[in-house]
C-alpha cells in the first residue's frame, strides 16, 4: 500500500520526520542566535579600525555554524552520540540527564521534538499527501522555531521569517493555502498593520512596543494564509498575549514593565489559522 492511499502511513512517516526534525529544530534555536551575534561581531571589527580584533582572526573563530562544531554537553563537553540524540526516547533512557557529567538537561529539548512530531503529524492528518501538506510542515517547523528564538532572545531572525515569506508566496502560485493576490496582498497589509501600530505606540508613549521581526513575521502569515486570515491572527495572537501575560504577573509576578515578546503570540495565532481558520472565521460569520 503506497504512502498517497494509506492515510495511516502518511501520518506515522509526517510525525517521525517532525521528531527528527524538531531535533535539528534545537540546533537552530540554540545556535542561530549565537551565528547571528559572531557575524555582528565581525562586521563591527570590520567597520572599527581602532579594534584590537581583525576580521581574519573572527574568521578563524567563527568555525561554528548549524552543522559544527559536533553537538555536545555545555558542562562537560562530552559529544552526543547517535544513540544519545534519539528524539524523545535518548531524553527518557537517561533520565532527562547528561551521560557524562549527569547535569539534567532542560525538559525543553523533549518538548521541541515532541510538538514537531505532534504537530507535523497533524498537518499529515489534516491536508494529507499534497503540496498543502508539505507546505504545513514547513509553516509549522518554522513557527516553532521562530517561537523558541523569540522567547529566547526577542529575537525574530531575518534568516527565518523573509525566506518564510518568499516561501508562502510561492507555495500559493498553485493555490496551496489561499490564490496568489490573496497571498500578496496578505503579505503587504501584514506587515502595514503592525507597522501602524508599531508608530502609533511610539507616537504617544515614546516607547517601542514591538520590533521589526513582529512585522515581517505577520507578513510571512499573511503570505501562506491569505490576507483573510489576518484579523483571526492578530485576534488570537493578542488574546493569548493577553491571557499569558497575566498569568505570567499572577503567578510568576512578572512587573508590569518587564517586556514580553509578541512573536510566539503570531505563531501560535498563524498556527491555528492554518488548521482551523476557515472554520473559525466561519462560525463568526454565522453568528454575527
Amino acid at each position: 500500500m503506497s504512502l498517497i492511499s494509506d492515510p495511516t502511513i502518511t501520518v506515522l512517516v509526517a510525525t517521525m520526520l517532525g521528531l527528527a526534525i524538531g531535533s535539528f529544530l534545537n540546533v537552530v534555536i540554540h545556535r542561530l542566535p549565537k551565528m547571528m551575534e559572531r557575524q555582528w561581531r565581525a562586521e563591527c571589527a570590520d567597520l572599527d579600525s581602532a579594534s584590537t580584533v581583525s576580521p581574519v582572526e573572527m574568521q578563524a573563530e567563527e568555525r561554528y555554524n548549524l552543522f559544527v562544531p559536533r553537538s555536545r554537553c555545555p558542562s562537560c563537553a562530552q559529544p552526543i552520540s547517535a544513540m544519545q540524540n534519539i528524539p524523545v526516547l535518548s531524553y527518557l533512557v537517561l533520565g532527562g540527564k547528561c551521560a557524562g557529567c549527569k547535569l539534567r538537561i532542560s525538559p525543553r529539548y523533549p518538548f521541541v521534538e515532541a510538538i514537531s512530531g505532534a504537530l507535523a503529524g497533524y498537518a499529515a492528518w489534516r491536508f494529507g499527501f499534497t503540496t498543502a501538506g508539505i507546505g504545513a510542515l514547513i509553516f509549522v517547523f518554522a513557527m516553532i522555531a521562530l517561537t523558541f528564538i523569540d522567547l529566547d532572545t526577542f529575537y525574530l531572525p531575518d534568516d527565518i521569517t523573509l525566506p518564510l515569506l518568499w516561501a508562502g508566496l510561492l507555495m500559493n502560485l498553485g493555490n496551496a493555502f489561499v490564490d496568489l493576490p490573496s497571498a500578496v496582498i496578505g503579505a503587504a497589509c501584514g506587515y502595514l498593520a503592525l507597522w501602524s501600530v508599531f508608530w502609533m505606540f511610539k507616537l504617544v508613549t515614546g516607547k517601542e512596543g514591538m520590533g521589526y521581526g513582529d512585522f515581517k513575521l505577520l507578513a510571512a502569515i499573511g503570505a501562506w494564509l491569505g490576507w483573510q486570515m489576518l484579523p483571526l491572527v492578530i485576534l488570537l495572537s493578542a488574546t493569548v498575549g493577553a491571557i499569558i501575560g497575566i498569568a505570567l504577573m499572577v503567578f510568576a509576578r512578572h512587573d508590569r514593565e518587564t517586556p514580553i515578546p509578541f512573536g510566539p503570540y503570531l505563531a501560535i495565532a498563524g498556527i491555528i489559522a492554518l488548521f482551523h481558520g476557515q472554520v473559525i472565521n466561519r462560525h463568526y460569520l454565522n453568528f454575527l
